[in-house]
């Protein structure tokens, strides 16, 4: 497979120049080496295209030593940037429209943002696109909310780009290595996008959680629900909720759920979703996971089915205890790293859970990261 020429100084992607049937291998026999002592692991559901995935797009802007404004990615484990143009995991479209962004600076005279000596106008910029509807959301990421002809500088935007729907100016004027500050101030639209997965409408702000890749976000959604074993009538948890998307997915076949999530943005998110949706069986709540299960368990309260879908760095002891004491039949285990799942796994093994199949997606190409679902039942 053609080598993508940024490979050597990105360090983004683990797998360039591996045929994408060879990287698929890879991902299914790493997930069998991590979970078949507990399961089987069914074949690895892959992308039909794995290029250009990527509906979120980040680019950092610099100035070179003779000063030629640059824009694109850290290199891994610094604050070095490599100059990028176009990237072969992003969206073609939002790659074009920061390549406009960075040219059209010279002709507005906008400075970027030097990390050593904290001057400059723009640090960043952030280009979300939905899948399902085609609107596109610019952000960008600035120090000051002063931005010189900023509606000129939209609509000389908009004239290269019509197919943007809002543009946001994200104020960021600390010293962080932190991508977005807290304040957004709409330039152009909404300030916000909308998208489709599951049938359902999820608004995406600049500052959401959503999916990197829905079409295969929809693919293991539709998974989980289907393990999840839904009549109508249970009451299912969504632990590590996010934005509601999965809880919001399964509501239709549920009879409560209920969404946890310790992110008050994300919560809000999630309320929000479920308001577009005309969602009434659903509720959430801004809380720790585990210390709300232990508290309904502590208060009589049982579940049918946890989904719970983890960070990285898997879950906790104490979270996985607070579900054996919350006693659900079913347990629908979403994680994007099979070797924190592979240890999860066994403490639920201990606490008389079972694991009873995993299924393996690709969510990023040319990467080495696999997403898993895995369905546990209790003994």
């Amino acid at each position: 497979m053609e080598k993508c020429p940024y490979a050597k100084k990105c360090g983004g992607c683990d797998y360039q120049g591996i045929e994408y049937a060879k990287q698929l291998a890879m991902k299914q026999a790493y997930t069998e080496q991590m979970l078949k002592a507990f399961c089987p692991v069914h074949p690895i559901c892959g992308m039909s295209d794995p290029y250009h995935y990527r509906n979120k797009v980040h680019a950092v802007f610099n100035r070179t030593q003779d000063g030629k404004i640059v824009s694109g990615i850290y290199e891994e484990n610094s604050h070095r940037v490599v100059p990028v143009d176009a990237c072969q995991i992003e969206n073609e479209k939002a790659d074009a429209i920061i390549r406009d962004i960075r040219d059209l600076l010279r002709s507005f005279k906008i400075t970027v943002y030097n990390e050593r000596s904290g001057q400059g106008l723009l640090r960043h910029a952030l280009i979300r696109s939905a899948s399902a509807t085609g609107q596109i959301l610019v952000v960008l990421v600035v120090t000051s909310p002063i931005f010189p002809s900023k509606n000129n500088f939209v609509k000389a935007l908009r004239k290269l780009h019509p197919e943007i729907t809002s543009v946001v100016l994200n104020l960021n004027d600390r010293r962080t290595s932190m991508v977005l500050g807290k304040r957004d101030i709409v330039l152009f639209g909404p300030g916000w996008i909308e998208d489709r997965i599951c049938g359902m409408t999820f608004r995406i702000s600049a500052q959401s959680f959503y999916q990197i890749n829905p079409p295969q976000a929809e693919k293991l959604y539709r998974k989980a629900i289907e393990l999840a074993g839904l009549t109508g009538k249970e009451r299912v948890i969504d632990a590590y909720c996010g934005t509601g998307t999965i809880g919001l997915a399964a509501s239709p076949q549920a009879g409560e759920v209920i969404g946890i999530e310790l992110n008050p943005e994300a919560v809000r998110d999630a309320v929000r979703n479920a308001k577009i949706n005309q969602i009434r069986n659903a509720r959430f709540f801004c809380a720790d996971a585990g210390a709300f299960m232990e508290q309904m368990a502590a208060d009589g309260e049982t579940a049918d089915v946890v989904i719970m879908d983890p960070p990285r760095s898997g879950s906790t002891e104490q979270f996985l205890d607070s579900i054996a004491r919350l006693g659900p039949d079913r347990i629908v285990y979403i994680s994007c790293n099979p070797e924190t799942q592979r240890r999860d796994l066994q403490h639920l093994q201990e606490l008389g859970y079972t694991a009873q199949e995993a299924w393996p997606y690709d969510f990023f190409g040319f990467t080495k990261h696999v997403e898993t679902v895995t369905l546990i039942t209790r003994a």
